[in-house]
């Protein structure tokens, strides 16, 4: 049974798909943040966004 878990720890580490997702949600997050300091009618809308994902985030770490 344990080699099983070792072969499947194995094969999420080498797995690189999901690196691609993070990278996008990275430039998201920076085009956002730009578009913050430059445009103030929409930087409410991006930290009440921001502010919902932090939340989400909080709650799912503290429930683990």
């Amino acid at each position: 049974m344990s080699n099983i878990i070792k072969a499947a720890i194995k094969k999420f580490v080498r797995n690189e798909e999901g690196a691609s997702g993070i990278e996008y949600a990275l430039v998201a997050a920076m085009v956002a943040l730009v578009l913050v300091a430059l445009i103030p009618d929409i930087s409410g809308a991006v930290k009440g966004i921001f502010g919902k994902i932090e939340t989400a985030l909080t709650t799912a770490n503290t429930a683990n």
